[in-house]
């Protein structure tokens, strides 16, 4: 009689996959899972700073209704009717030189907790008309009538006008009305003396002399208009963003303020002196300044959280090589634990810089995280030595970013840098690492 040796109590047929969740490969799947299934709440943390943000845009939009929006202005243009046969139309004749100084004083404003920045701009234009010369259009000089020509300025807005606005012209000085439904190109509206008679004094040059005050917010534009247009705007606003149909020639920004000049000819633009019937639409071809917030809160808050996958995986990296390395057991509950501290980081972060200062708000979140975790890898990894070097990497990598976010020109290419040296760390630490367990 065969007697069989197989003990019912013999579980060697289970060791199998005892050892493979036992494994290095088990385990780096479960911390996988993990850090993806915390990009759960991370997402949520992004939508947090979208919500915020867009009550800022609308904290902004209600500023600008309040002091003034975007700023858009040319002239002045010389406005002179003619008569055809069945109507009465217009000449619109544009400067010979038109010379342009902008003085504008800006600040960031905020309600409640938000900001927008805003300004007081005093802009000069002077320069001088010329007869025109009408041989290559199809209006005859002799029906221009010289007696009823006006002066127009055109603006995107009469609201930001502050004081009253006179033109000096040919040595008299006259004032600007409101003009109802003058021209829709542009959308702008515009203001416009009474009629001047200009019989027998427009065959030389005619001088002018216009300041006006605006306030508004974000952005200063101009049209250069003048056959040679100089102009030049000086500002104590710090973060200035020159945009538009062309560059200044000549800029300087420091943390004071910035000026700027531009010298523009009639060659450098598409349209020419002469307009008749309407005026074109000129915004396209205007130079502009945006006095910006650099990186707003939000935007900055929002850039943070892009690296939040980041600090979570080579956190977790970094316990996982250190589990690997000195044979210390760390649970994934453990993982769990450390995962979410790095998630609240974001929240803590939002929360402080709407009642401070994004560098402070980084700071005090930092702190808070990296002593956390730090303190709580003690208990885990039962030394000092470990933690002390997880609270070390952590500062360096939240200082890494911080510094990425600052950056604008170059934040590709110092993230790139990074990114290189700290998989070149992980590849010369994992080295040793058996991963056949």
């Amino acid at each position: 009689m065969e007697i069989s040796n197989h003990n019912p109590n013999d579980n060697s047929h289970r060791e199998p996959n005892l050892n493979f969740m036992q494994s290095t490969t088990a385990k780096i799947i479960m911390v996988g899972v993990l850090t993806l299934i915390l990009l759960i709440p991370l997402q949520y943390v992004k939508s947090l700073i979208e919500e915020r943000s867009e009550n800022q845009k609308k904290t902004e939009e209600t500023i600008t209704r309040q002091w003034g929006d975007n700023v858009y202005i040319y002239g002045p243009v010389l406005k002179v009717p003619y008569q055809t046969s069945s109507s009465t139309e217009y000449a619109y004749l544009f400067p010979e030189k038109l010379a342009t100084d902008a003085d504008v004083q800006s600040e960031s404003r905020r309600q409640s907790m938000y900001e927008a920045s805003i300004f007081n701009a005093k802009v000069k234009f002077t320069g001088t008309f010329v007869n025109p010369d009408m041989s290559k259009s199809a209006v005859s000089p002799e029906s221009l009538q010289w007696d009823r020509a006006t002066l127009l300025l055109n603006t995107n807005g009469l609201k930001s006008i502050r004081e009253a606005v006179t033109v000096t012209f040919n040595g008299t000085k006259y004032t600007m009305e409101p003009v109802a439904g003058e021209n829709a190109a542009d959308s702008l509206l515009s203001l416009e003396t009474r009629p001047i008679n200009l019989s027998g004094s427009h065959s030389g040059q005619m001088s002018f002399s216009l300041d006006v005050a605006y306030s508004g917010s974000k952005r200063l534009g101009i049209a250069p208009i003048g056959k040679v247009t100089e102009a030049k705007m000086t500002s104590n606003w710090h973060s200035p963003k020159f945009g538009g149909y062309l560059q200044p020639d000549k800029q300087a920004v420091t943390d004071n303020g910035f000026s700027a000049s531009w010298k523009i000819s009639q060659l450098n633009r598409p349209f020419a002196q002469q307009h008749f019937g309407r005026l074109p639409e000129l915004r396209p071809y205007s130079f502009y300044v945006d006095f910006l917030i650099p990186v707003d809160e939000y935007q900055q808050n929002m850039r943070a959280s892009k690296y939040g996958f980041l600090v979570i995986g080579l956190t977790f990296l970094i316990f996982f090589l250190i589990q690997s390395i000195s044979k210390i057991s760390i649970h994934i509950f453990q993982y769990t634990m450390i995962g979410l501290a790095l998630v609240m980081f974001y929240t803590l972060l939002i929360s402080i810089t709407e009642h401070s200062s994004f560098r402070t708000a980084y700071l005090i979140a930092g702190i808070s995280v990296v002593a956390m975790i730090t303190l709580y890898s003690i208990s885990i990894l039962k030394n000092r030595k470990f933690p002390m070097f997880i609270g070390a990497a952590l500062s360096g990598l939240y200082a890494f970013i911080y510094v990425i976010i600052q950056l604008e020109n170059y934040a590709l290419l110092a993230g790139s840098i990074g990114l290189f040296l700290i998989l070149g760390a992980v590849m010369y630490f994992s080295r040793k690492i058996d991963w056949s367990k």
